[in-house]
């Protein structure tokens, strides 16, 4: 009697597709403003510095979060309740922006939106693992991030084509992004969740805000050494907005400084799942760190160039060192920690991560406005090489 063969299992499931797809909208929605941001916020009377303090709050009031409904999401069992809720909030945040043009209002509206991303990180991530197995793991969130970014194509071409009709008005343009937001929270909808027979940790049990901080001091020795790597890159790099006035420094107009992210983007979603196949083969730590390499050359290119030319290359380069670090870190974590703590961990590991980009982007303002661009980019350049130095001496 002839074996029956056995269908291989499928990498990219239903789930993951749906997941993708919420991303992607989501995504269009928030990068329609993007690129638009800081030439807004300058537009209507935003320094620098205040730009860099805005993002950098923005991003720690969605890292305090992330650890602690990931934590949540784990001590529940449950993932999907707070996807929906997180994407919803984030949909909603975006027109409100329309409204008015107070400094107040702008830090409430971009506050809540990241305390969307928030709430769902640690619980998409965590399904998105769920999906995967081991040998897999780095091109499921490859291709998650390859979705994800393809809605940051989407989003600033609809915006560059919407301010070639209509120049400087930016109130309609906050407004249109609620349009992605509605499918955001019908396409969450059609989510389904695997459902578990048991609730895998005890769900009386209580959730600190500071959550990182309790599982940082529990997780292994392997975790932390990982995720202090990180987290000495992550408070270097500093907000893509910066990357955007430099261009705009250069005299660029606000059409080629959207045009070019949009090819950055671009590059970014269509490497993200090669990169993540190419990590799978032949580890993640090498690819991780050949992104690494490459976002130190581009940073050190800010420094001294202001051809057009120049930044089309050094954004292509940039969306590469995305593709092979942004989705590959939470594989690489996912994979070192139990299952029944993989929202825990990974929010553990952003919620970190974001109060790293307050004083990331806050610093970088500074150095910006005190020394200028170009003691902005080589500083963040140096401290990567050194962050490359310390996951290369890392032990497998």
């Amino acid at each position: 009697m002839e074996p029956v063969a056995i269908p291989p299992k499928k990498i990219i499931t239903r789930t993951i597709w749906m997941l993708s797809l919420v991303s992607l909208l989501n995504d269009i929605s928030s990068e329609m403003l993007y690129p638009v941001m800081p030439i807004f916020l300058q537009h209507i009377g935003f320094t620098v510095i205040f730009i860099g303090i805005l993002e950098g709050i923005a991003e720690a009031v969605a890292g305090l979060s992330k650890s602690y409904f990931g934590k949540q999401s784990d001590l529940s069992g449950r993932r999907l309740p707070f996807v929906q809720l997180g994407y919803a909030l984030s949909a909603v945040s975006k027109p409100m922006m329309a409204l008015l043009f107070n400094p107040i209002w702008i830090f409430f509206s971009r506050t809540l939106d990241r305390l969307g991303k928030g709430i769902r990180t640690g619980a998409r991530d965590a399904m998105l693992s769920d999906e995967a197995s081991p040998e897999t793991k780095a091109r499921v969130f490859g291709f998650h991030r390859g979705m994800d970014t393809l809605g940051a194509v989407i989003g600033p071409l609809i915006a560059l084509i919407y301010l070639y009709y209509y120049p400087a008005n930016y109130t309609n343009l906050f407004l249109i992004t609620f349009l992605p937001g509605i499918l955001v929270i019908a396409c969450s909808i059609l989510i389904k969740e695997k459902k578990k027979p048991v609730t895998l940790v005890d769900p009386s049990k209580k959730v600190r805000l500071f959550a990182f901080i309790d599982y940082w001091k529990t997780s292994s020795p392997a975790y932390k050494r990982l995720v202090a790597g990180l987290l000495l890159f992550a408070l270097f790099n500093s907000a893509d907005v910066f990357l955007l006035l430099r261009m705009k420094q250069t005299g660029m107009t606000d059409t080629a400084v959207i045009g070019i992210y949009i090819f950055y983007n671009g590059v970014y979603a269509l490497m993200a799942y090669p990169a993540g196949v190419l990590a799978d083969k032949l580890g993640m730590k090498k690819i991780f760190i050949a992104g690494l390499a490459l976002f130190a050359l581009v940073y050190a290119g800010f420094a001294f160039n202001d051809n057009l030319t120049v930044f089309i290359a050094l954004f292509a380069l940039y969306g590469i060192y995305q593709s092979a670090t942004e989705g590959i870190a939470k594989a690489w974590i996912s994979n070192m920690v139990d299952k029944t703590e993989t929202a825990t961990a990974i929010g553990t590991f952003t919620g970190f991560q974001s109060i790293a980009a307050l004083i990331a982007s806050s610093l970088c303002g500074l150095l910006w406005y005190q020394f200028g661009s170009m003691a902005t980019f080589l500083t963040t350049a140096s401290v990567t090489l050194i962050v490359i130095v310390y996951l290369s001496l890392l032990k497998k």
